[in-house]
């Protein structure tokens, strides 16, 4: 078992790629209030917002707080209701299952790595792009430029314990418009904002 420091000194959890590679997990982020560059990011889509891998459910909270339309879906059941605590509306649910709204979501969110779910960012994206209304977007975190992208398996180590195995992927800002196009969304831009790396396409 492993684990990562973090400010308090406490072992928070890491992803462990069967290579032995160690991806960190931002944890706290994950708890914390929607920050300034989420919030500017917010700001400029059109609803209604779906959040794929929603979590704890920050993102919706945020936006249901402001009176917009967004809901989350995580397959997680601990997750789930912690966004309950929030008062977000999350469906437990994999993105990959049938969902409410289907072709009229406004913008998916991939954030904090959630573009990697499943293990094939492209066929990902090709969901995203059946939620959407045509001119919909999706909007998903990446990791810099030159940064390696492919599928990974891995799994969650903590000291609390380890977990299952399963597929994952990272998709670096380089490679975002061939993965984009592989899925049939048009229009791929890539922006850095506060030291993050985002993605944006639109379904034709």
């Amino acid at each position: 078992m492993t684990g990562r420091a973090d400010t308090t000194g406490a072992a928070t959890p890491v992803l462990v790629a069967a290579t032995g590679e160690v991806l960190d997990l931002d944890v706290a982020r994950w708890h914390a209030e929607v920050d300034d560059v989420e919030a500017g990011l917010l700001g400029g889509l059109p609803d209604p917002v779906l959040d794929v891998g929603c979590g704890p459910g920050r993102i919706v909270a945020a936006l249901a707080g402001a009176g917009r339309l967004a809901r989350g879906v995580d397959p997680n059941p601990a997750a789930v209701a912690l966004a309950a605590r929030r008062r977000a509306p999350v469906l437990r649910r994999s993105v990959f299952a049938p969902l409410p709204g289907e072709r009229r979501w406004g913008t998916v969110l991939l954030l904090d790595g959630n573009v990697g779910i499943g293990g094939d960012p492209a066929a990902l994206l090709a969901r995203a792009r059946q939620l959407l209304r045509p001119g919909g977007q999706v909007l998903a975190e990446l990791t810099p430029p030159g940064s390696p992208t492919g599928a990974l398996t891995v799994r969650v180590e903590s000291p609390a314990g380890v977990g299952p195995w399963f597929r994952w992927a990272r998709v670096g800002a380089g490679a975002f418009a061939a993965v984009a196009a592989r899925a049939g969304l048009a229009a791929p831009a890539v922006e850095e904002v506060g030291g993050r790396w985002f993605g944006r396409a639109v379904r034709p």
